[in-house]
């Protein structure tokens, strides 16, 4: 567990905010209700991953690649969001989201989905293949799920600390209670069930230039300070080296450059920094005190 200097701690402090909370609007307090449980207990897998940057933002990215590979998510991601027009702000909404859901308060947590399955319901239409969609399709909520699950804790594992199984099993069991508040009733429970889906989705993931944009937003959108903007690139190739090696066939990713075994390291020696570093303002720690317990209590010694 790593306290740094008070300067350097509020400068992170202050980025980690810009990231999570919203320009405008109720920030969330994640001290309150005193308490009060989450989703997920303070001893899950899922707080110890989602507190890690790295694992986030490279996850994210895995994440969002899975899910543009399935054309009604692709065509309801592009075409009914401000991913293209504005992806930092849709990044840090969806962040916050994740944040909340995870360490959030159930009394917040609950409301907050309740209204975003409300905004889902006002999302019909159809791909270019003529394939009617809704955004509360069960299917798709719970393969939107699936790859979120499955992103986040790939990248923890790769480049920040290993996962066992019995964790990746964990894991995906842990998400299951907020996943049916979002609608997503079929979701997998376990490494195999996601294994499963994912071959079952093999006849149906396809490429397109919608993706490409995608990858090239999240390497040139300067979404870090200027000193830091140059891992950018390489996070995003630390992501699509988490895609399945069949996949990244399937998806023409093979054709761009790959992460080198250098960078490899450097990702992995961010990650296992960044999972010794506290915040005491960030929402994992506010979480750990709403719940009477140490701000490093989610940290490595």
């Amino acid at each position: 567990m790593i306290r740094l200097p008070h300067v350097l701690e509020s400068r992170l402090e202050s980025l980690s905010a810009e990231l999570l909370q919203p320009a405008e609007g109720r920030r969330i307090d994640f001290t309150q209700p005193p308490g009060e449980a989450s989703f997920a207990t303070a001893d899950s897998v899922s707080w110890r991953i989602f507190k890690n940057p790295i694992a986030l933002l490279v996850g994210g990215i895995t994440a969002v690649i899975l899910e543009l590979a399935e054309p009604a998510v692709r065509t309801g991601v592009w075409n009914y969001s401000s991913f293209a027009t504005d992806p930092l702000g849709r990044l840090r909404r969806t962040g916050l989201a994740a944040m909340v859901t995870v360490y959030g308060a159930r009394s917040v947590a609950e409301p907050m989905i309740a209204g975003i399955v409300r905004m889902h319901a006002l999302v019909t239409g159809e791909t270019p293949a003529g394939e009617t969609f809704s955004a509360n399709d069960v299917r798709l909520l719970s393969w939107v799920h699936a790859t979120a699950s499955y992103g986040f804790s790939a990248a923890y594992s790769q480049y920040v600390s290993p996962l066992s199984r019995f964790d990746f099993d964990r894991l995906y069991a842990e998400g299951a209670p907020a996943a049916r508040c979002y609608g997503a009733l079929d979701i997998p429970t376990s490494e195999a069930e996601w294994q499963a889906l994912l071959l079952s989705m093999r006849g149906r993931l396809e490429p397109s230039d919608i993706l490409m944009q995608f990858l090239r937003i999240m390497g040139d959108t300067p979404a870090f300070p200027t000193p830091l903007r140059w891992m950018q690139p390489m996070l995003v190739r630390a992501a699509i080296d988490l895609v399945p090696e069949w996949l990244r066939g399937t998806l023409g990713l093979t054709r761009l450059p790959a992460l080198t075994r250098i960078e490899k390291r450097l990702v992995k020696l961010a990650g296992t920094l960044l999972d010794r570093i506290v915040l005491p303002e960030s929402p994992p720690s506010q979480s750990c005190r709403r719940l009477g317990l140490p701000s490093g209590y989610l940290y490595a010694p």
